[in-house]
């Protein structure tokens, strides 16, 4: 056994996955999460994290609301592709869309969800690149009972596989983007999942 790390070992760790809904004062927003889990029930918390670079980072720090909505198995790669690959500061993610609203205020997805939970920020953690949201627990619905997509089944069922490019390039084990070229640069930033160099590995 090596003596030196193996920080793959982080990604056997289970996550779910699911889309972050704001609401900035105009329009709806939102965004793809895996960074989200409940840290006590008496009473009930979430702690939620966002890169700080999301503009749903923004919106929650500054309305102190947010909706999770809990990603079904049945969910298309459209979907992570409107929530996950774009940014709300230049695409209105939602429009010309009717969503429900909850308690809260905050609009939640009609499909591919199993069930949202409305939450409202009491503290944040900063952790540098992300900051974590305590959040009480103000609203909870069960929409189905079609089973939670996880990071492991989007991996294997979901992601589209990358085609094996002409020239030399690394792929993103993260998000599967290709960069085309050799070497890759050591300060290389993932344009669509923002993962580090230390993420790619080089195409066979």
């Amino acid at each position: 056994m090596s003596n030196s790390p193996d920080y793959t070992a982080l990604f056997k760790i289970g996550y779910g996955l699911y889309v972050v809904t704001t609401f900035d004062g105009i329009k709806d927003n939102g965004c793809i999460l895996n960074s989200i889990m409940q840290v006590t029930s008496t009473p009930n918390r979430v702690a939620v994290t966002i890169n700080k670079t999301n503009y749903t980072y923004e919106v929650v720090k500054n309305t102190g609301k947010m909706n999770i909505n809990c990603l079904t198995v049945d969910t298309p790669f459209s979907v992570f592709e409107k929530f996950g690959f774009k940014s709300g500061r230049t695409t209105d993610k939602l429009s010309g869309e009717f969503l429900p609203r909850s308690k809260n205020g905050l609009g939640y997805l009609t499909k591919y969800i199993n069930a949202y939970l409305s939450l409202e920020t009491e503290k944040f953690i900063d952790l540098d690149t992300h900051v974590m949201f305590i959040c009480k627990v103000v609203d909870a619905q069960v929409i189905s009972n079609v089973e939670t997509m996880t990071y492991s089944y989007y991996h294997a069922n979901v992601k589209p596989k990358p085609q094996k490019p002409k020239t030399k390039g690394y792929v993103c084990k993260i998000c599967g983007y290709v960069y085309e070229g050799d070497p890759l640069p050591d300060d290389f930033i993932c344009p669509l999942c923002k993962h580090p160099a230390s993420d790619f590995e080089p195409i066979e």
